[in-house]
């Protein structure tokens, strides 16, 4: 039988494989983690919204009923082209008759990976949680602090990059802050928070029309969110945030600025686009490798108008079906395809509760309505029944209450507990009680 390789278990590669579930060939599913990760709602579980699971199904489950396919966790380290072989991390290698890259995108700071310590990105579960961690923590550590200073800079958070990404996550954020929390806490006034939404560019949603844009921006400015457009972040410190514009002072960054695609280009030797993106021909082959196909954030095919396809999940859904019956049809003998088209089906991005605005053709629309259809979509893309049931019973009890049931911190390393322990370093002199010695010595 021959062999179809699949990299990649995320939107284009989990579609390839269901849509070769009849193909007369043994089909090979490689990811580096076990789940299918829907990532549009990453920010919703990094803050506090939902769980991981909620949004994230297991591959091997999701493709149990298929049997001519099987799922191997692995991580590819290179392509041998000549010799037709999928190189793995370790030594092992795999043959390949047909070959699907669509390992997706990571975050790019633009030549300063060292940003990375201080921002973390958000594309993984382990980046949501981390982030989750670091913004309850934020809370919680003020609640222990004794000097307003250091209180100030716990309860500021800078979300540097303002596409839908860096919107989403800076509406959550408020909303948590100045409504989930609000009450919560005894020391501290969680509505106090600062948020700061910084973009480069003189708009945020660069992508939608200016009157949606604006209209974004005039909700996040009623949710307490500060909205900085045509803002550079020049440095990131320990202390906070050099920007154009000077220097703010926070202890939690979130970096929503950029991704790049993973290192497909190095691994088929072409050359990739400022983004690492890979060119490809119209029906999504590499040029020279008729056999070997890019899709997702990592190809690079002009859509309408001569612009590049987006890295959004409707062009790597749509990549994957046309490759698989590309393929199906080789199998089978069936001829060739017309060159792939890409469909747009609009843009959707979602402010906080209630807020939302929509681009479908030529409609333009914003508030409860736009945010309903939001529900209603990502619903409906979320791969498991079981999750859509959960998400919309978990949206729906936060909606009329406000609250967010995933307010958990994991992981927390043994120095940060420590740290919790004590009050903030140069915050109080020696003569001074921390709160939590106050607590102490406070008769019960």
């Amino acid at each position: 039988m021959p062999r179809v390789v699949i990299v990649g278990g995320g939107f284009g590669g989990l579609e390839v494989a269901k849509g070769l579930r009849r193909a007369p060939a043994d089909v090979l599913l490689l990811d580096r983690s076990n789940h299918h990760l829907f990532q549009p709602l990453l920010y919703q579980v990094a803050t506090a919204a939902l769980s991981p699971a909620d949004i994230a199904a297991p591959v091997r489950s999701v493709l149990r009923r298929q049997r001519n396919t099987q799922v191997l966790m692995a991580e590819v380290h290179d392509v041998d082209l000549a010799g037709g072989r999928v190189l793995l991390a370790g030594g092992a290698s795999l043959e390949y008759d047909h070959l699907v890259l669509a390992t997706g995108s990571m975050t790019s700071y633009f030549g300063h990976d060292e940003w990375e310590r201080l921002a973390p990105g958000l594309k993984t579960i382990d980046d949501a949680t981390r982030i989750r961690r670091n913004v309850l923590l934020a809370f919680e550590r003020a609640e222990c602090a004794d000097g307003a200073e250091q209180m100030r800079r716990l309860l500021t958070f800078v979300i540097v990059g303002g596409g839908p990404t860096g919107v989403e996550m800076a509406g959550s954020i408020a909303e948590l802050a100045h409504q989930a929390l609000r009450r919560d806490f005894r020391r501290i006034n969680p509505q106090s928070a600062r948020i700061i939404l910084i973009e480069a560019s003189p708009s945020i949603l660069g992508g939608f029309e200016p009157s949606l844009a604006r209209h974004a921006r005039r909700d996040l400015i009623r949710l307490g969110v500060e909205v900085l457009e045509g803002v550079m972040v020049e440095d990131l410190t320990d202390e906070g945030v050099s920007t154009s514009q000077g220097f703010l002072a926070s202890q939690n960054v979130i970096w929503a600025a950029g991704v790049r695609a993973t290192p497909v280009a190095r691994w088929l030797q072409v050359q990739p686009d400022r983004m690492g993106r890979v060119p490809v021909e119209p029906d999504l082959t590499v040029a020279s490798h008729p056999k070997v196909f890019v899709i997702g954030d990592a190809a690079l095919l002009a859509g309408p108008g001569g612009r590049p396809l987006p890295g959004v999940s409707p062009v790597a859904m749509q990549q994957g079906r046309y490759v698989a019956k590309v393929i199906l049809r080789r199998l089978t003998g069936e001829g060739s395809l017309p060159p792939f088209r890409y469909r747009d089906k609009g843009m959707l991005a979602t402010i906080g509760r209630g807020r939302a605005i929509a681009q479908m053709g030529r409609f333009r629309f914003a508030g409860l309505f736009a945010w309903l259809v939001w529900v209603f979509v990502h619903i409906l893309y979320l791969v498991e029944f079981r999750a859509r049931l959960i998400v919309l019973t978990q949206w729906a009890w936060a909606y009329l209450t406000w609250q967010r049931g995933a307010r958990l911190i994991t992981g927390l390393p043994e120095e940060q507990t420590r740290t919790l322990q004590q009050p903030a370093p140069g915050s109080s002199s020696e003569s001074e009680s921390s709160p939590l010695e106050t607590q102490r010595k406070t008769p019960s």
